[in-house]
């Protein structure tokens, strides 16, 4: 018996056949609804780069959307997008969609796209976010407010940045300057 259950392993090894992921999305296949309820298309992106950042309006780096305004005015007619995805996954934000546009708004003066207020980790996350662990690994995952992706023309993520990485600092102002 012993020996059949054996054999039975070593068969069922070599016949096994891989998981195939049913995730065969690109990043332009992706969209996401902006903060004024239209859709966003991330096709619509296409050939540009793209800086995804998580943001709240109840964080430490929530001044971090001075930079990102700064990067928006000083890139956006080379080819940078900066969407900015407000998200309570940190219980940092605000309740609802119009509070946090108003927020940006009179505080920041902000002009680049928001989306709704989004789950950006765990298993509620948006797409995009799982998309990009899927795709480039655990340090895609926001570990906090104002974690920053990048995404290059191609539509890969070409790089990722902590929360206490500064939007306009060097580190990033250069791969974004490589890469337009």
């Amino acid at each position: 018996m012993k020996r059949l259950l054996i054999n039975i392993t070593i068969i069922m090894f070599f016949f096994k056949s891989p998981a195939m992921s049913n995730n065969h999305k690109n990043f332009y296949d992706l969209e996401i609804e902006s903060i004024n309820g239209e859709i966003i298309k991330l096709n619509d992106y296409r050939d540009k780069v793209i800086l995804i950042v998580n943001t709240a309006s109840y964080c430490g780096f929530t001044k971090q959307y001075e930079d990102l305004q700064d990067l928006w005015d000083q890139y956006k007619s080379k080819g940078l997008i900066v969407l900015g995805v407000p998200s309570d996954s940190f219980n940092q934000e605000k309740k609802t969609n119009s509070e946090v546009k108003e927020f940006c708004e009179v505080n920041f003066d902000l002009n680049f796209p928001l989306t709704t207020i989004t789950e950006v980790k765990g298993s509620n996350a948006h797409e995009i976010f799982k998309w990009a662990e899927n795709n480039f690994g655990k340090s895609a995952i926001p570990k906090w407010n104002f974690h920053k992706i990048l995404i290059n023309k191609q539509g890969n993520v070409e790089e990722t940045y902590a929360s206490f990485t500064k939007p306009t600092s060097n580190k990033i102002i250069n791969k974004i300057e490589e890469i337009l």
